[in-house]
């Protein structure tokens, strides 16, 4: 508490800069900055933290977000996990799209907190065995990428071909400038036997 306490004076009574109380608290210029922005936040002054005990300043300080009331609107975890297995889709995305239908809803930390929190009690883990050179996994990933001529600037997309060893998870990844070999197309996703 009293590094607080040392920090938000050095900051509002002395009108020091972030940088400034960092190097002399010992601290990062990010955790400055956080510390004053959750106290401008809480509206706190430099003369109303001197009256506080430690207690009351640490509970306005850092409020637990799994104590706080819900909102009436709870998300659909569901769907919030299924929508995250979409391509570019985040948890901000889906956030932002859940503040424009409920305003008073949750702010973003909370959001992830309890999106977390469902995560927890899905059972997702399958753990696989395999032999040392018995399979290797094979599939095109993710999009395409642009590759640049450097002679005539035209720009081409190229495919991401990945194998995967079973046993080592040993990864090998090459770009080719199509999914096709000798004009017929070459489809990854799933497993080969040994080499």
């Amino acid at each position: 508490m009293r590094k607080i306490l040392e920090i938000l004076k050095l900051k509002w009574q002395d009108g020091l800069s972030n940088r400034q109380i960092a190097v002399s608290c010992n601290v990062s210029p990010s955790t400055v900055s956080d510390l004053v922005q959750r106290a401008t936040h809480a509206g706190l002054s430099w003369p109303a933290v001197q009256q506080m005990t430690d207690t009351e300043l640490e509970a306005l300080l850092y409020v637990d977000v799994s104590v706080r009331k819900p909102p009436e609107v709870m998300p659909d975890w569901q769907k919030v996990h299924k929508e995250l297995s979409r391509p570019n889709v985040t948890l901000k995305l889906l956030w932002w799209e859940y503040k424009e239908l409920h305003p008073d809803g949750f702010q973003y930390t909370q959001f992830c907190y309890h999106y977390r929190q469902w995560a927890e009690h899905l059972d997702v883990v399958m753990r696989q065995h395999h032999k040392a050179g018995e399979k290797v996994f094979v599939d095109w990933a993710g999009q395409t990428v642009p590759i640049h001529d450097p002679m005539t600037g035209e720009v081409h997309e190229a495919y991401s071909f990945v194998a995967v060893l079973g046993a080592s998870s040993y990864v090998f990844a090459y770009v080719f400038p199509s999914m096709e070999i000798n004009g017929e197309e070459v489809l990854g996703f799933g497993s080969l036997p040994g080499f």
